[in-house]
This record gives structure tokens, C-alpha cells and sequence, in this order.
């Protein structure tokens, strides 16, 4: 005959371990935002991504000029810009953790820090353009000036958006409790922010840096 099989009872630790286990919650991934904020910064980047390649391609075609019209730029006005956005997006990702924890003063100081940076920002690039255009080098000077303009503009374009909606989330902010579609904007808004960070990044070395 054969013998009869042995069924072993887990221990007492494993039994409580795996009730645990089923016991435990599944973790998803949260996205920020909204699924349309997301398509609306896609097909921002997708735009700024085709601009840069245009660029890439007539730098290509004209290297000394576009050399030597690098030159003219100062780096320092570059610098000084990426600086206040990487400042402006530490502020934006406390202002949101503070919103998320509902520490509204902490919140609406963040906010107000990048509205400063923001608008240093474009302070900033007035005085720069200012001083491009009062030496010569006005869009119409060279292919290299007018890609330069009008990157720079379309950023600054963006970054005017920005603001408003980082004046929206000051606004947001000041509530004592969001529902969830009013949260979803303040992520969907510091993405965006993020975003023009980012292509500003790429800008100050494409513009200012590459060789």
C-alpha cells in the first residue's frame, strides 16, 4: 500500500503574512493632471521638438554665421533665466505637496515665489532683446537671429500662459479643501510649468551653448 500523503500546515507567521498580503491594498499609478492636459503638452513639445530640428538643420547649412551670431548673445542673460525657472519649478512642486497636505500659507508663498521668478524671467528677456535689437541683430539680420527670436518668443508666449495659471492655483490654493477636478488642474498647471521649464533647458543650450 502506498503511504497516504502528508499535507504540512504552514506556520503561524506564513498564515499571517499572507492574510496581510490579500489584506493589502493594490497600488496604482496616479498620473497628475488630466488626460487632455497631457495631449495639450505632447503636442506642445511635439512643436517645439520640429522648430528645434529646423534649426538644427539651417545651422547645418550655415555654420558660420550661426557661429558667429552665437557670439553676440550674452550667456549671462541665459544663465540668469534658466536659473530663475529651475528656482520657479522647486517652488511649484512645494507649492503642490503643500496644497496636497492642505498647508495653505506654505502653498500661496511657493506660488508667489515662482510668480516672481516668472516674471524675472521675462524681465530679463525684454532687456536682453532690447539689447540684441539696439546692436543690429534684429530678426532680419540673419537666419540665425530670426530662429532665435522666434523661439524665444514662443517660449515667452508660453510662460505668459504659465503665469496665468499659476495665478489660478494661487487662487486654488487659498481654499480650504479641492476637489478632486480642482486637483487635478493644480497638477495638470505645475506639469505645464514643468514643461516650459524644460523647453527653456533645451533652448539655453541649443541657443546659447551648442557648437
Amino acid at each position: 500500500m502506498s503511504a497516504p500523503l502528508s499535507t504540512a500546515t504552514p506556520p503561524p507567521e506564513a498564515q499571517a503574512n499572507a492574510s496581510k498580503a490579500e489584506d493589502r491594498p493594490e497600488r496604482t499609478r496616479h498620473i497628475p493632471g488630466e488626460a487632455g492636459t497631457w495631449v495639450f503638452i505632447l503636442g506642445d513639445m511635439m512643436l517645439f521638438a520640429a522648430l528645434f530640428g529646423v534649426f538644427i538643420y539651417y545651422r547645418g547649412r550655415e555654420p558660420g554665421v550661426f557661429a558667429q551670431s552665437q557670439l553676440e548673445l550674452h550667456r549671462s542673460f541665459g544663465a540668469i533665466n534658466t536659473l530663475l525657472l529651475l528656482t520657479s519649478s522647486l517652488a511649484v512642486v512645494t507649492a503642490v505637496r503643500a496644497i496636497r497636505a492642505q498647508m495653505r500659507r506654505l502653498a500661496q508663498a511657493a506660488i508667489a515665489v515662482a510668480l516672481v521668478c516668472g516674471a524675472g524671467f521675462l524681465l530679463n528677456k525684454a532687456l536682453e532683446w532690447t539689447d540684441l535689437i539696439a546692436n543690429g541683430h534684429a530678426p532680419a539680420a540673419n537666419n540665425f537671429f530670426m530662429y532665435f527670436f522666434v523661439l524665444t518668443g514662443l517660449h515667452a508666449f508660453h510662460l505668459l500662459v504659465g503665469i496665468g495659471v499659476l495665478i489660478a492655483l494661487l487662487v486654488l490654493s487659498r481654499k480650504p479643501i479641492l476637489s478632486k477636478g480642482q486637483f487635478a488642474f493644480v497638477e495638470g498647471g505645475a506639469c505645464f510649468w514643468h514643461m516650459v521649464d524644460l523647453i527653456w533647458v533645451v533652448l539655453f543650450a541649443l541657443l546659447y551653448l551648442m557648437h
